[in-house]
């Protein structure tokens, strides 16, 4: 356990690798604000509760895991705090989403809106951006290199 948790903690020092985490932390930060507190134009947990599992058809343990991993996940990599956790978290989920929303779709993404959903183009940046935080860690501003540092 305490390998694992070294594991998850222990970052490469580079500031690019900040610059991934706080990019994709403060990106997926509104979406997951929207889900759950409601702003940002958002409809709120309930609401979104109900659209995930009623009108996609989201078991409510995948509807409650989106809307945690989008709201705490977005602030634990703002933090660096273990970031390697949340990142793979959001790889799973944006894996989900292109397979059950935007494959269909195609690649681009419905900017002109004349496609019938979007394409998976934005989500292969994010687990791009999410896949690089796995393999490196939270870089040199964060939590994870303060605690790995204490150890």
């Amino acid at each position: 356990m305490k390998n694992l948790v070294k594991k998850l903690l222990t970052t490469n020092p580079n500031i690019g690798f900040s610059i991934a985490r706080l990019t994709l932390g403060l990106v997926i930060f509104p979406h997951g604000a929207q889900k759950l507190l409601g702003i940002f134009g958002g409809y709120g947990y309930s609401a979104t509760m109900e659209s995930f599992t009623a009108q996609m058809g989201l078991p409510s343990i995948v509807a409650f895991s989106i809307i945690i991993i989008e709201f705490f996940g977005s602030i634990s990599l703002i933090l660096g705090l273990i970031s390697r956790f949340w990142a793979l978290s959001l790889t799973g989920m944006f894996i989900g989403i292109i397979y059950t929303t935007q494959l269909e779709h195609g690649f681009f993404m419905n900017w002109y809106n004349n496609q019938a959903g979007e394409g998976f183009e934005y989500s292969l940046l994010v687990i791009g951006l999410a896949l690089s935080i796995v393999v490196n860690g939270s870089g040199k501003w964060s939590i994870d290199t303060l605690i790995s540092k204490k150890k």
